[in-house]
């Protein structure tokens, strides 16, 4: 992290006429003791279902509080930006609100950044795993997480059987004779069973997901924060490596569908990836934790089962991409210490632990997730997590297209990968200096 520049000046600079507003909040929170009159009324939107929530909250010390009062406001994944930023502008928006790691960038102005003073970084480190750091800020913590919902890799445990293989790979370079065991093409090249869904974006669910893991795997975070307090692309970075990070996992990802390779197992022509898994031709599908109710309740008779996402067996950085979800605290609140409270009972051990079950997603808590779990899907849910890293995104809908690009360019024939890569590279710079 940056601290060349003390804390007070830079909330000034960085917030302007809510700089004497943040000043105020770090002695509020060293001070507050609660409300010592009416209950406070805290105002928190999100997307979790009502119901999900108040399940939740039953399990915490804030169900029937003397002292907070909860107004949870639900919200579509659709409609939240919109509606919350119309609230803001209006003076009506939420205390709190539940932000997803792939928004951080996007809502940054609109948080009240914790400060350092106030929740200490060893706090932090010590209550939370490492790839929840990606909510530390140069200004302060943009928010405290709840929940982490990783990559994994869902197996198709009939396939395997009738090849005669009993468990899943643990290594990428596995993939290249697995390819040849697993997946079945014609004399013309059609392919009617895969291994796996690699290589194309229009038709692989989390296309750019599974990139971004390959190439964090490979040694790039892909993003960081940068001198100027702006986060920056180092997609194209070597990190003194003799090959480039992301150049070596988009090679990777890419190769399985070149139809000159003997691992070519898919092409754009196959149905997503996610219903071809569902149909039983797709061996290995690459999801987030989060989706195994869906693919159990679509096709109830699909033998299944779930692994960590592979490693490198030649080192590199143990990782699996994940969303996180948290709570942070809009600018515009009154309520600053408040809401402070409500969210550090709401991260703490007892609501973390509430969240993780209403919502079936292993919890952001070090102290939870070392608890060890008898269900054998969440316990390759809460090793993944463990592992878990994010990225500082600068939009997902425009990023989503940078990748696309990437990945559809070097398909066609139109540039070599490093060419797309820098491309990328390039362009996600573009991006986060908006």
């Amino acid at each position: 992290m940056l601290y060349n520049i003390s804390m007070t000046k830079f909330q000034l600079v960085l917030t302007g006429i809510f700089g004497v507003f943040l000043i105020v909040g770090v002695i509020i929170f060293s001070s507050y003791r609660g409300s010592l009159g009416n209950a406070i009324s805290i105002e928190i939107w999100g997307t979790m279902p009502q119901t999900t929530f108040n399940e939740a909250i039953k399990a915490t010390s804030l169900h029937q509080s003397k002292e907070f009062t909860l107004q949870y406001v639900q919200k579509t994944e659709e409609e939240f930006d919109a509606s919350f930023i119309e609230a803001l502008a209006s003076g009506n928006g939420p205390d709190i609100f539940m932000l997803g790691s792939e928004k951080i960038l996007k809502h940054r102005n609109k948080i009240f950044a914790i400060p350092y003073e106030a929740f200490t970084t060893r706090q932090f480190k010590d209550s939370f795993i490492e790839g929840a750091e990606i909510y530390m800020a140069p200004e302060g913590f943009l928010a405290l997480p709840i929940t982490v919902n990783p990559l994994v890799m869902y197996w198709n445990r009939s396939i395997f059987t009738e090849v005669k293989i009993t468990e899943p790979p643990k290594y990428w370079d596995e993939f290249y004779n697995l390819a040849n065991q697993i997946s079945k093409k014609d004399g013309a090249l059609n392919i009617s069973r895969s291994l796996v869904a690699f290589g194309e974006f229009g038709n692989i669910s989390h296309a750019k997901e599974i990139v971004i893991n390959l190439a964090m795997q490979a040694g790039t975070p892909v993003t960081i924060w940068g001198s100027n307090n702006k986060a920056l692309s180092v997609f194209a970075d070597s990190f003194n490596k003799s090959t480039i990070p992301a150049e070596a996992a988009v090679n990777f990802y890419t190769e399985f569908s070149n139809p000159a390779k003997s691992s070519y197992s898919w092409n754009r022509s196959l149905n997503n990836s996610t219903n071809y898994f569902l149909g039983g031709d797709l061996a290995l599908y690459f999801g987030f934790a989060n989706e195994i109710s869906n693919l159990q309740i679509k096709n109830p008779n699909l033998n299944f089962d779930v692994a960590s996402v592979p490693i490198s067996r030649e080192g590199g950085v143990n990782v699996s991409y994940a969303n996180f979800n948290s709570f942070a605290i809009t600018k515009a609140s009154k309520k600053i210490s408040a809401a402070f409270s409500v969210i550090s009972i709401l991260t703490g051990k007892e609501g973390a632990m509430a969240f993780s079950k209403a919502l079936r997603l292993p919890p952001a808590r070090r102290d939870l997730l070392g608890q060890k779990q008898i269900n054998s899907y969440e316990s390759v849910f809460y090793d993944s997590a463990i592992r878990a890293k994010a990225w500082l995104d600068p939009s997902k809908g425009e990023s989503d297209i940078v990748f696309r690009n990437m990945i559809e360019s070097i398909t066609s024939g139109r540039a070599r990968t490093g060419e797309a890569v820098n491309r990328a590279h390039r362009e996600l710079s573009t991006l986060l200096l908006k």
